[in-house]
């Protein structure tokens, strides 16, 4: 009984699964390696790097430096275009030159390393946007919905959910 219980189980949690793939946005955050491959280091053009690229809520940043040399602190932005760095915001300074940050306000944020490497381009202006909606759906052919697409769409599919889970039920009480 014991294998049985779990053969029609397991279809009823994929089904759900499935149900929840489909049915849930797609949200994927991104981890951006400021800098790319060079880190966060000098002669890099961090305005550069950063042009193109969209940064919305829930993505990261992750910096990569000499934890010997540089540091990775949020200022102002009158404080990012002086370079002044004696009251950051924050400073995301971990001691390992491995820091993240999340990004997780919808507002420009500015990043510079003290110890006077700002002042040789080690600074970066991100602007972060909030999470695109996904995707419309392709636009329905007919003006008006026919009573089986009514019925696929709203009655059949939470109709099948619902029996999976009575079903599921049922044999857990066998």
């Amino acid at each position: 009984m014991e294998g049985l219980r779990r053969s029609i189980g397991l279809p009823a949690l994929a089904a759900v699964l499935i149900f929840a793939a489909i049915m849930l946005p797609e949200v994927a955050a991104v981890r951006y390696i400021v800098g790319a491959n060079m880190g966060w280091t000098t002669n890099v053009n961090y305005t550069i790097w950063a042009q193109g690229k969209h940064f919305y809520n829930g993505d990261w940043l992750f910096f990569v430096y000499d934890r010997n040399q540089m540091n990775v602190l949020e200022v102002n932005q009158t404080n990012y275009e002086s370079c002044n760095t004696d009251h950051p915001l924050h400073n995301w300074t971990t001691g390992a030159g491995r820091d993240v940050v999340p990004l997780n306000m919808t507002k420009t944020r500015y990043f510079v390393s003290g110890k006077g490497f700002c002042y040789g381009g080690m600074k970066l202006a991100v602007h972060t946007e909030k999470t695109p909606p996904p995707p419309s759906s392709s636009p329905i052919r007919s003006s008006s919905p026919t009573l089986l697409s009514n019925f696929r769409s709203h009655l059949f599919v939470p109709a099948l959910f619902a029996v999976a889970a009575a079903w599921d039920s049922f044999l857990l009480l066998l």
